[in-house]
């Protein structure tokens, strides 16, 4: 009786978790099903998923209207860079916090965390000024470097950090290893998952970044990223629904494919990240 009573719970647990996640990917059948529509048969009937005919030239016309490509390649490069850049910066800040004893350290460290409470809409008209002064306008740097120093991955790099045992440490400078080659020979090896967890958080930031592009880039065209080109597409082509679903697939998988590759490591590195109090 117990044992029945066991699979009953199973089979409804998992029959509303089934039914959450189809309410959340819902949303994501509709567009692929509305990209592969032909034109004119969008709202014809809106219940249906499946139009008259598969199209999926809708995707190559896309890349004729906007340069559609262009944006893709500085959308990768941007967020690739960038996330290469907050990788390396996080790391060495993180392991100065939590490996390294220098008076005024966790003052210092939550003066830095408290940044995480002022919104980038605060920052951004200083920030406009500072990439003036140093006549970054209108260029990729700009797009790369002023949100590529913030406290979050510093964060949850100095939780998995503090929860390697000291004693490795402590071993290595026992062999004479400098704090440098500890942090990349011991500290960053371990580090993986955390810093996989970081990359992808990282790149879906800097590649769905919308409000500082706007601000910053003058010439869309050849240095736009992915969501100025979106914003550029449907004003050109707002009435045809099919192509403007058909580029926002497009410009989910970027990200989607990071997530795959990553997967594995993101598993982990939620899993173990952020687990250490000392």
């Amino acid at each position: 009786m117990k044992a029945k009573s066991l699979r009953v719970k199973s089979v409804v647990s998992h029959a509303l978790l089934a039914a959450v996640a189809l309410a959340f990917l819902y949303p994501l059948i509709f567009a692929v099903a509305t990209a592969l529509k032909p034109a004119g048969e969008t709202f014809a009937d809106p219940g249906a998923l499946v139009g008259s005919s598969i199209r999926w030239q809708n995707f190559a016309d896309v890349f004729t209207y906007v340069p559609f490509q262009r944006y893709i390649l500085n959308g990768v490069l941007v967020a690739g860079v960038g996330t290469l850049v907050v990788l390396a910066a996080s790391a060495l800040s993180a392991y100065a916090f939590a490996s390294l004893r220098w008076r005024g350290r966790d003052g210092v460290f939550l003066i830095f965390l408290a940044t995480l409470m002022v919104p980038q809409e605060v920052l951004v008209v200083p920030m406009f000024i500072l990439m003036q002064s140093l006549g970054w306008v209108d260029t990729y740097q700009a797009l790369i470097f002023p949100w590529a120093f913030t406290a979050f991955g510093t964060f949850l790099l100095r939780q998995f950090f503090r929860s390697v045992p000291r004693e490795m440490q402590e071993a290595a400078r026992i062999d004479s290893a400098g704090e440098l080659r500890i942090f990349a020979q011991i500290m960053l090896p371990m580090a993986r998952p955390a810093l996989g967890v970081l990359a992808v958080f990282t790149f879906i930031n800097y590649w769905n970044s919308f409000l500082w592009p706007l601000i910053m880039i003058n010439d869309v065209s050849a240095r736009g990223t992915v969501p100025l080109g979106l914003q550029l597409f449907f004003g050109q082509n707002s009435n045809q629904w099919h192509l403007v679903m058909a580029a926002s697939i497009v410009s989910v998988l970027p990200t989607l494919l990071l997530l795959i590759a990553l997967q594995k490591h993101l598993v982990k590195g939620i899993a173990t990240a952020g687990l250490a109090g000392r």
